[in-house]
């Protein structure tokens, strides 16, 4: 787990290497171990490490392999590669070092644009050929790893986050119109290549790109579940389903062990996050550490799941952490949040991240978390009622869409809003595409490939690596979720959801988790906007550099105003929450 960053010119000038520098210290929390740079005519590579594969200095990056002519930046962790490396070596590769990311560049070598698909793990990476000038990045199967392009002229620039990318300079800072609208209707998901500025794209996930001297590319998609099933499938029994998933969880949970430090685990005292713990339990781990997060009550929605979590911890006899977060301390943590996006996102429990991870690298630097089991097993609740709809893309609208895209012509002022229902086509796409017969299987797959990887899956990276933590997500291994995506939809939706997932559960963790009312991560206080909050949103929207902005159209604003707690999205988010803070982090990050 580290933070990258690079310049290619395909003029042959020579890389910034001022701008450089300024990318690779933006990047420093995710690497507070170490940082390098390498300049190579019109390549520069820049690098923040944190140390958990090969504590070694034979592990620092940028790595140069002179032997093999390759130069290249590695965030992320290859959990199988001392399989891998015992494949190299056997084909006759020497080895420097005993970390992943000497593996990743002979393996490229070795196996080209086929490497990508021998990995088990997150990653991007950036690779340069001496002798080719050519230059290869790449992404995992879920987007586990950001990776960002800026894009002028004739030079390219990359990096882990997007702050980075304007701490280089001479980035488009304007909105983007498609992205703005993605924001507003996805509750702030803004899938790639977008991001909410024009000068600023995202790297596509489960794509390798490999780019010529002269700037030319190919990209190649080398990883794309399907979701279909055959007789066999369709004949097998919830009972077997329920086998094969454990088993595949305990692969994937294993995997995830991999590291040269201690392995801890985020515990929200759901089934999913409890049933890492067992596993890890049941695999042997010892003197594991947990940590659970909770808030303050407000508008008498109770702030906390400890008394599950605390079950759990009870349970297996963790060494516990739980960390109660006040208002006052809520708010004075929100800047820092804000600061830590790479992208603006609404979701309340990225201040719960923030603060949880603040804590937990204290004592330890690796975790596993529950994220991806929802998008992966069913468990929302608007996957039933795809199932009897006969318009499958008007009915996930209904249930997902934060706001259609009339209502968004009455909120934003028209130099904002897209020319067409931008986001709504999307999705049309996606459910067009071949697979997935079904609607469950549909709306899953756009779940699990795009939401997912620009929602949950960047907040958990965001927030953690603002402390130089590495979060690894098991219900996200690959195979688990092609595993998944062949079980039959009633498996998946029976139960009141997930109901695989929890059968699967029963047979590890204590019941009552698994059995109790489905809980989210409850921030309440920026639920029910009042107090300090509301003029602290009311001061940000209300600001000179958002009315000269001009987002939202002002009887919009004044109607959040004036009922701050009234105006929910399908999905319960606040609305003024979500304007607020998109002007928040615009303003944070100097845009």
């Amino acid at each position: 787990m580290c933070g990258l960053s690079g310049e290619i010119n395909f003029d042959g000038k020579p890389a910034d290497a001022g701008a450089l520098q300024r990318m690779t210290d933006t990047l420093a929390p995710r690497g507070p171990d170490g940082s390098g740079i390498i300049l190579r005519g019109p390549v520069g590579f820049g690098h923040r490490r944190l140390s958990v594969i090969d504590l070694s200095e034979k592990s620092q990056q940028p790595m140069a392999d002179s032997e093999l002519g390759l130069t290249g930046v590695f965030n992320g962790c290859i959990y199988n590669y001392p399989e891998l490396r015992a494949e190299l070596e056997a084909e006759g590769y020497r080895f420097f070092s005993t970390g992943d990311t000497e593996v990743v560049l002979k393996a490229w070598r070795a196996w080209g644009d086929r490497c990508v698909e021998r990995f088990h793990g997150m990653f991007a990476f950036v690779i340069h050929e001496r002798d080719s000038g050519r230059t290869v990045m790449a992404r995992d199967r879920f987007g586990i790893k950001p990776l960002y392009v800026a894009e002028a002229g004739q030079r390219l620039r990359f990096a882990s986050t997007l702050p980075a990318l304007l701490a280089a300079g001479d980035v488009d800072r304007s909105i983007d119109p498609v992205g703005l609208h993605h924001y507003m209707s996805f509750h702030a998901v803004v899938p790639p290549p977008h991001t909410i500025l024009n000068g600023v794209k995202k790297f596509p996930p489960a794509t390798i790109r490999v780019i010529e001297p002269d700037g030319s590319r190919r990209d190649r998609v080398y990883w794309r579940p399907e979701f279909t099933r055959g007789p066999d499938d369709e004949a097998r029994s919830f009972e077997e389903w329920r086998d094969l998933v454990l088993d595949s969880l305990r692969v994937a949970v294993r995997r995830r062990m991999v590291a040269d430090v201690p392995v801890g685990v985020l515990l929200s005292g759901g089934v999913d996050s409890s049933l890492v713990v067992g596993l890890l339990a049941e695999l042997g781990q010892k003197d594991l550490m947990t940590f659970s997060v909770g808030f303050e009550a407000a508008n008498g929605e109770k702030g906390d799941e400890f008394v599950w979590s605390d079950l759990i911890a009870r349970h297996y006899g963790t060494n516990h952490h739980q960390i109660f977060v006040p208002h006052d301390r809520l708010m004075e943590a929100l800047p820092g949040t804000i600061g830590a996006m790479s992208e603006p996102m609404v979701s309340y429990d990225n201040v719960g991240f923030y603060l949880l991870s603040q804590e937990v690298s204290k004592h330890i630097r690796v975790v596993q978390s529950g994220q991806g089991a929802d998008e992966v097993f069913a468990g929302y609740h608007w996957y039933p009622p795809m199932t009897d709809g006969s318009d499958p893309v008007e009915t996930y609208a209904q249930a997902f869409f934060d706001r259609s895209h009339e209502t968004l012509s009455k909120q934003l002022n028209p130099q904002w809003l897209a020319d067409t229902d931008v986001s709504r086509a999307l999705v049309e796409a996606h459910f067009a595409r071949p697979g997935a017969t079904t609607p469950v299987d549909k709306a899953l797959r756009l779940d699990s490939q795009v939401m997912l990887v620009d929602d949950p899956v960047k907040r958990v990276d965001n927030m953690t690596m603002a402390f130089g933590l590495e979060a690894r997500v098991p219900f996200l291994d690959h195979e688990l979720v092609e595993l998944a995506a062949r079980i039959p939809p009633q498996h998946k939706l029976s139960h009141g959801g997930k109901g695989v997932l929890k059968e699967a559960a029963r047979k590890v963790i204590p019941a009552e988790v698994i059995d109790r009312k489905k809980g989210y991560f409850p921030v309440p206080a920026l639920k029910y906007i009042q107090g300090p909050y509301l003029e602290m949103v009311r001061d940000t929207l209300t600001s000179q550099v958002a009315r000269e902005r001009g987002l939202f159209q002002t009887g919009y604003l004044d109607a959040l105003f004036a009922d701050p707690t009234g105006h929910m999205t399908p999905l319960h988010g606040s609305e003024l929450w979500q304007a607020a803070l998109l002007e928040m982090w615009l303003q944070t990050h100097g845009v």
